[in-house]
């Protein structure tokens, strides 16, 4: 029973996703209670997730060089570029303005190879890139938002390198061990369940970061309901001109890239901003796991038609 449980979690995923978002918004006792359990989740479906990709496929990729860099390259500086470009350009200049370039210059979200999956994309490039994205942006973050924005953001990268071994280093070493004693064919027989898991750990992430947004949102209705607008807009945006870049590489590629670019990390941001960072800035990094949330949900017919297309 437990297994068919998870199981029927993965196939419901997108929807569970949809409604756990509002539930931690319409109920601040539970996401109160689950705030502190954030990171320790953030562990646990860093390590589930590693489990559910083939080692094979993510070394093929890395054979290709080229094609990792690019990406990478795009995710970490192209999309920083970009949407400091669009919001100079259309006047957003506040902290709003800020908090969306800040996003752009994060790594790909610890969920985006579930995502990927949960949609029918590239789980292996969707882990091969959230992975190195995650151990580069200490070293691409800061310069960027500083000479961009002149916001200091206090993340040294010693301090969040000592954060990525707990949210990376560990869980690689757990899942690898979970691996060797397990082997292949009983993971593949868990699958379903081990991807039911997972959904149900983004569930209780989504919970946990919406503590306090209610009573915000019913004192100030204009400055939420503007920065969830311009959430989605960030999303979607860095999303579709993501996959117009990597089109070349193949319509599967371009989309999983898409997806990657558009759902950031800003767990690990939230953890690591000093407190006397603009409330603002840090008000937008949770509004935006609206549209991480929402967006499997919302899209996934819109990828399966274009995979029936192509």
């Amino acid at each position: 029973m437990p297994i068919r449980a998870l199981e029927w979690s993965a196939r419901q995923g997108g929807v569970l996703l949809a409604v756990s978002i509002f539930a931690g918004l319409f109920i601040p006792p539970l996401a109160a209670a689950l705030r502190e359990a954030v990171t320790p989740i953030v562990a646990l479906l860093m390590t589930l997730v590693l489990l559910r990709v083939d080692p094979v496929q993510v070394l093929a990729y890395l054979r290709r060089p080229l094609l990792v860099a690019a990406l990478l390259a795009w995710l970490l500086l192209g999309c920083p570029l970009l949407a400091f470009a669009v919001t100079q350009a259309v006047g957003l200049d506040g902290p709003m303005g800020a908090g969306l370039v800040i996003v752009a210059t994060g790594c790909a979200a610890t969920s985006s190879p579930a995502f990927a999956r949960l949609v029918g994309l590239d789980g292996e490039v969707a882990l091969v890139a959230s992975l190195l994205s995650t151990l580069l942006v200490p070293f691409t973050a800061p310069p960027l938002a500083l000479g961009l924005l002149g916001i200091d953001l206090s993340i040294t990268v010693a301090g969040l390198m000592a954060r990525l071994a707990l949210v990376v280093g560990l869980p690689l070493v757990v899942s690898l061990a979970i691996r060797q004693m397990a082997g292949p064919a009983r993971l593949a027989r868990w699958g379903g369940a081990v991807d039911g898991a997972v959904v149900l750990l983004v569930v209780l992430y989504g919970f946990g970061v919406m503590d306090g947004v209610l009573a915000l949102l019913l004192a100030e209705p204009g400055l939420v309901l503007g920065g969830v607008a311009l959430a989605f807009a960030g999303c979607l945006g860095l999303n579709l001109a993501t996959a117009l870049v990597f089109r070349p590489a193949g319509r599967r590629l371009s989309l999983s890239a898409g997806l990657l670019s558009g759902n950031r990390n800003m767990a690990l941001y939230l953890a690591v901003m000093p407190a006397s960072t603009e409330p603002r800035i840090l008000l937008f990094f949770v509004l935006c796991q609206f549209p991480l949330f929402l967006s499997p949900f919302l899209l996934k017919p819109v990828y399966a038609r274009l995979a029936r297309r192509g």
